[in-house]
Parts: C-alpha cells; structure tokens; sequence
C-alpha cells in the first residue's frame, strides 16, 4: 500500500509541475502577447508649427559663374628679352601704364640710324627742288629724292612702333594678377605675361531652362551669392539674353551685371542667382523640417485636433491629436521655409520634430519646449 501511495503522490506532483510549466512557459506569455497586441499604442511627443503666409517675389534660380565685363591675359606683341618688370602680382593699374619693358637697344640703335638717314634725304630732297625751281634738273631727279625721303621716313616709323611693341602697357584699368614671367627671362611673341581684369562690373553668366524665357525681362532684378561671403547678397540688373536655346540641354545662356566697386567679386567665383521675375504673392509655407521627401511623393503630417478649437491656437500639452499624413506639392525653399503649392491649408499644424515615430493616425502630443535652432540661411535650392 505504501508503494502506491508513493506512485500517486509521484504523478499528483508531476502533474503539478507540469500544469505550473505549461502556465508560465506557454499560457503565460500567451496571453502577455496578446495583450501588448491590443494595447492601444501610447501617444507619441512631436512639435508642431501652424502654416503661415509669406509674401515672396516669384524667383527663378539658377548656378552661374562670374566673369569679368573685360578681362585678358597681357601677352607679347613680339619676342625678347625681358628688361624691366614694372609691376607687382595684385596691383591695381591705370590703362596706359607701362607693365613690361622688352630690350629694345637693337631697335634704338636702328632708329638713330634711320633718323640720320631720313635727315640726309630730307636735305636731299631739299636741295632737288632748289634745283628744280632754277630749272637745272629734271622732274625724275625731284620724284627720286622724293620716293627716298619717303622711304626713309617709313623706317623711322617701322623701327618707332616696333620700339613701341617692346613697351608692354596695360590695355585698360584694372586689377593685374600673378605674373608669370621674369627678368631677363626670354618671351615669344603671344606668350601671357599677367593676367588683367577690369573688376568696377563684373557679369554673372547662368544657364535657364528654355521654359522660363517668357518670365524674363532686360533689366530684372538679380541677387547673386556666393561661397566667399556666407549670408551677403550682391545686387544687379539682368543685362543681356542669349541669341539661340542651346540644342543638347534646352536652355539659354543668361548675363546679369553687377556694380563691383569694392572689388569683392572675381572673375570665376561660382555663384547662387536668383531673377526676381514679378510682383510679390502671398504663398503658404511651413518650415523645412516638415517636409519629408521621397522617390513616391512629398509628405507632411498634419496634427489634427480631436476637438473644436480655434484655427492655429496651441492646445493644452496634455491634449492629443490624431496625424494624418498627407501628400503635398512644394514649391520654392527661401533659407528655412518651404512654399506649400497645394496640400497644406492655412494654420493647419504640421508636425516639425518626429515625424520618424509617427503612422497614419496615430495620437499625439503635441510639444514645442525643445523646438530646433534656426538654422544658418543658405543659398535657394
């Protein structure tokens, strides 16, 4: 009797801990699973600002380059050896002032020889006609010493202006570069010396769509910016439009100037530009942040209150609204702005921090205590 009382005390007990395994290890977890799977999710912390109207100039951007209204490279007219260098890389020259002197002592030397030439055929020349007058030479003898006076005369300004080739002067006003040659250094004919800009205007050159023509006008207004100076704007007007649409892109060469007096800007500077081509419209934006972009459609989510309340009021910090996620179109993007083409109305609430947490409507709450730094103004997009 004993024996059977230990085997049914055996399979009472292991019947027991069987029950307490299948409990905790199967039913348990179980029904752990199935609650969290029910359980309403928790309301997710964002900010949220209303959509606001701005007033902006409709603007056509575009990426250009700076050039100079004239600028060269100062060459040679013809070889030599270089004499003299009467400049510095940098400086700033007036138009005829001497820049290289090229050795001319063989020219000066052929001049001297030409002037004492041209003097004994004008003394020449000057004793036929005496003679002439009188009667005692001919007509042929006064067209020789003539045709000869004349020919010497011809040296002397053949040798002058080649003594006038070896003064290399600068061209025009304007601001000389790094020079490229030295003294005693030989240079042949063409051969660049310095460079030469004239920096008072400079042009931005910029390729447009061929589509934005009918939206320009000679002498809109143009903002240029640049890497150089973060946050400065350069202003000028729309100077000139390109004669032909180019084949291979579909867009046209476009030129603005713009006054350089201090000498900021130079020549090859890439450059931000924007024509502003209109009047001022009034256009919904939101702030960059709350646009998310994608390959399927540009979104943003919208905080919508459970309850009435007055459009664009902040709600209690405790009070939860619904997101609905909606596809819009933007537009133009001026520093931390985007304007909202369509999709987004006026003083609706759209979610600016933490959209990566947030599902079609799902609730959350809102709060703007921890809102991001403004961020740096940067170059339109």
């Amino acid at each position: 009797m004993s024996k059977r009382f230990f085997v049914l005390m055996f399979i009472v007990i292991a019947a027991l801990l069987g029950g307490l395994a299948w409990f905790h290890y199967v039913f348990l977890p179980g029904m752990i699973k199935e609650a969290i799977a029910n359980a309403p999710q928790p309301p997710v912390t964002v900010s949220a600002e209303a959509a606001r109207t701005d007033r902006w100039t409709p603007r056509i951007n575009a990426i250009g380059s700076l050039r100079a209204v004239t600028g060269i490279d100062v060459t040679a007219e013809v070889g030599g050896i270089i004499r003299n260098i009467n400049f510095a890389s940098g400086d700033d020259v007036k138009q005829g002032n001497l820049l290289v002197q090229i050795d001319d002592r063989v020219e000066q030397a052929d001049l001297q020889s030409n002037l004492a030439t041209l003097k004994n055929a004008e003394s020449e020349l000057a004793r036929q006609r005496d003679l002439f007058r009188r009667g005692t030479v001919a007509q042929s003898s006064l067209d020789t010493a003539t045709a000869r006076r004349d020919e010497a005369a011809a040296s002397v300004d053949k040798t002058r202006a080649v003594i006038d080739q070896k003064r290399v002067v600068a061209a025009f006003s304007g601001r000389l570069g790094i020079r490229k040659v030295d003294v005693g250094q030989y240079v042949s004919p063409g051969m660049p010396l310095v460079p030469l800009q004239a920096l008072d205007q400079i042009y931005a050159d910029f390729p447009l769509p061929e589509q934005d023509l009918a939206r320009l006008r000679l002498g809109q207004d143009v903002e240029i910016r640049v890497d150089a100076y973060p946050g400065g704007i350069f202003k000028g007007k729309l100077d000139s439009i390109d004669s032909r649409v180019d084949q291979d892109t579909r867009s046209v060469m476009v030129r603005g100037l713009l006054d350089n007096a201090d000498k900021e800007l130079l020549p090859g500077m890439f450059a931000n530009v924007a024509v502003l081509a209109g009047d001022p419209v009034d256009v919904v934006t939101v702030p960059r942040t709350a646009v998310s972009y994608s390959l399927y459609g540009d979104s943003v989510y919208i905080a919508k209150k459970p309850t009435a309340a007055p459009a664009g009021q902040a709600a209690p910090k405790d009070e939860l609204y619904e997101i609905e996620r909606r596809f819009v179109r933007p537009g133009e993007t001026r520093d931390d702005r985007v304007a909202i083409n369509e999709g987004v109305k006026l003083d609706e609430l759209v979610v600016i921090v933490g959209q990566l947490k947030l599902t079609q409507g799902a609730k959350i709450r809102l709060d703007n205590s921890t809102l991001p730094k403004p961020q740096v103004p940067r170059p339109p997009e």
